[in-house]
């Protein structure tokens, strides 16, 4: 039987309080596979309940009784994964090879990196006569994009079980099945009745309604910083604590002395990468002025094996966008690149060839990109690449760091010294240097307006953690 048009609340499968759907839209066809329900403020205080009675317990279990239970998590999420897929393919586009091997296993990632420092992790300390105690933090409302849902779900999730916290999870209603199937591992894995809550609904209905409710000790929330903000000012009103990882608009540098044309391949792939809806892409690529010429044949190259079409079609590297939506927003900022001066380099407006249905992009380069232009300052979210010259490295650095986002940066050379120097001077919460392998204990989150705190493995487990001090406790 199917749960799509039911919540997940006290460790049972429930009716909303108050009926209401909505479409669930494959953006491959353009026409809803499915239902689910949308909550309401009724269905908040139900699933805030059941997990404010279930807190006093479970923030008393042991190390070992967490450890064993996200092991059940991963356990019950593996026999999951072929369903998750395929749910992350219906709900949002991503081809289906792409939806097994980076979007279902970006979850279980999670799952396995903060169960590894769970293991490791020591909640309390003796400092003179004073014991320093690191506890959950209580009630936790979690708010997830639909770009990468598990990859959210599991990095917010888990470290909230790893602290002893109990939760109310909101997916986003634009890509809600997963959600649905993970709350499902989570039944299976036998999660105590009232720890893990799961409520679908929209921004009003819910997420307002979580952000500014008093029974809530904090807020993880991914998305738009427009969004984040609204979270921000919900949750001011009862002075909880808010954890937000929002947008970015990364700078790559190619650094002189770079291999190029490796570099620009590689940036290319990991901009486009997800039809380029990946918060931390690095959406502006800075080369020398001298190379651009040549960057510009590369990435347009290299774009142009990028093909796009049906998400279960062999061979397809780029599905649709998730939403009409997000497809408009993306028609109109590619044609701002245009009539504000900014070379064509490949792509465009409308979609690719062939493809009359669907919100498909073209895959977009644009060259002469200079720094005052929309598409060097919006965040897109699609498959486009702004390409922008610099003079000297103390230029680059200034472009890469002018902006009010600060999320992720990357920088390309040879010379790893010179790369690390640069790093440092770059106002973004992760650096990559010559594009290594994802780093799932690594810090994730943001300066400036891409957001506050941090994520993965014991990065995660201190953010839902408070740190208590018991004076005179004794040596």
């Amino acid at each position: 039987m199917s749960n799509h048009l039911k919540f997940y609340i006290n460790g049972a499968w429930v009716d909303p309080a108050t009926p209401r759907t909505l479409d669930v839209i494959n953006p491959a066809t353009e026409e809803p596979f499915t239902q689910i329900s949308i909550g309401s403020a009724a269905d908040v205080d139900r699933a805030v309940a059941a997990a404010r009675a279930a807190f006093p317990k479970f923030s008393q279990t042991s190390k070992a009784d967490r450890i064993a239970l996200l092991k059940r998590i991963i356990e019950c999420y593996r026999a999951r994964v072929n369903d998750i897929a395929q749910a992350v393919s219906a709900e949002m586009g991503a081809p289906i090879g792409m939806a097994l091997d980076s979007q279902a296993a970006a979850g279980l990632a999670h799952l396995a990196s903060t169960l590894k420092a769970l293991e490791a992790f020591e909640f309390e300390d003796q400092r003179n006569g004073t014991r320093v105690v690191r506890e959950g933090i209580g009630v936790v409302g979690l708010i997830t994009p639909w770009n990468w849902p598990l990859n959210q779900i599991a990095c917010k999730v888990a470290p909230a079980i790893a602290a002893g916290c109990t939760m109310v999870l909101k997916p986003s209603e634009v890509a809600p099945i997963t959600g649905i199937i993970f709350s499902e591992v989570m039944h299976a894995a036998g999660v105590p009745a009232g720890v893990y809550n799961m409520i679908n609904g929209d921004g009003p209905s819910v997420g307002a309604v979580m952000s500014a409710h008093p029974g809530i000790d904090m807020m993880s929330f991914t998305g738009s910083t427009r969004a984040g903000i609204q979270v921000a000012k919900s949750a001011a009103e009862t002075v909880k604590r808010v954890s937000q990882e929002l947008g970015g608009k990364s700078p790559n540098i190619i650094l002189r002395g770079a291999d190029l044309a490796w570099s620009v391949t590689k940036g290319v792939q990991s901009c486009f990468n997800n039809s380029g809806q990946s918060c931390n892409a690095p959406t502006r690529m800075l080369v020398p002025r001298e190379f651009q010429a040549e960057a510009l044949s590369v990435a347009k190259r290299t774009a142009e094996t990028h093909k796009v079409g049906d998400p279960k079609a062999d061979g397809t590297v780029l599905g649709p966008v998730v939403s009409e939506v997000q497809f408009n927003k993306i028609q109109a900022l590619i044609e701002s690149g245009i009539k504000e001066g900014a070379t064509l380099v490949t792509g465009g407006t409308g979609r690719p060839e062939g493809l009359n249905r669907g919100y498909y992009v073209r895959p977009t380069v644009f060259g002469d990109v200079a720094p005052s232009m929309t598409i060097a300052r919006e965040e897109i979210f699609g498959p486009v690449l702004a390409i922008m010259p610099y003079d000297d490295e103390e230029q680059a650095i200034e472009i890469a760091n002018d902006t009010v986002y600060g999320l992720s940066a990357n920088v390309e050379s040879k010379d790893i010294e010179h790369a690390r120097k640069v790093a440092r001077q770059l106002r973004a919460g992760q650096v990559k240097i010559n594009y290594p392998a994802w780093d799932t204990f690594a810090p994730f989150g943001g300066y400036k307006q891409s957001g506050n705190g941090r994520e993965y493995a014991d990065w995660g487990i201190h953010d839902f953690l408070e740190v208590k001090g018991i004076i005179g406790y004794g040596a």
